[in-house]
């Protein structure tokens, strides 16, 4: 069963930075990519990034394109996020999560952690 614990998250000002860290309890060998997931109160959860274990190809949802950067830490079997330049319609809790494919959808993935959230406003 793999773990996985997010931490990073807090009250952040507009136009603030904050960085979220997923870190896996083993090594997902079977797993193909990890992905950074967000629910804002009385939404869906939606996809923000992911990264492949191998090669670390990573992809964003276009309303944080140039804003997050998502890597990884092979030998620490940790995900990060990097958020800047922070807007109000980020607030939400996040999720990081491991897939066995490369999707998007929310049901591609099979582990989840526990979510971290994130406020931003003044």
């Amino acid at each position: 069963q793999v773990q996985l614990v997010e931490s990073g998250g807090g009250l952040v000002q507009p136009g603030g930075s904050l960085r979220l860290s997923c870190a896996a309890s083993r090594r997902t060998f079977s797993t193909e990519a990890m992905g950074w997931f967000r629910q804002a109160p009385g939404k869906e959860r939606e996809f923000v990034a992911r990264i492949t274990w191998s090669g670390g190809r990573t992809y964003y949802t276009d309303s944080v394109k140039g804003r997050f950067t998502i890597s990884r830490d092979n030998a620490k079997n940790t995900v990060y996020l990097q958020m800047n330049s922070l807007k109000p319609e980020d607030t939400a809790v996040y999720y990081c999560a491991a897939s066995y494919s490369r999707g998007t959808n929310p049901d591609e993935y099979s582990y989840w952690g526990q979510g971290t959230q994130v406020t931003v406003s003044s």
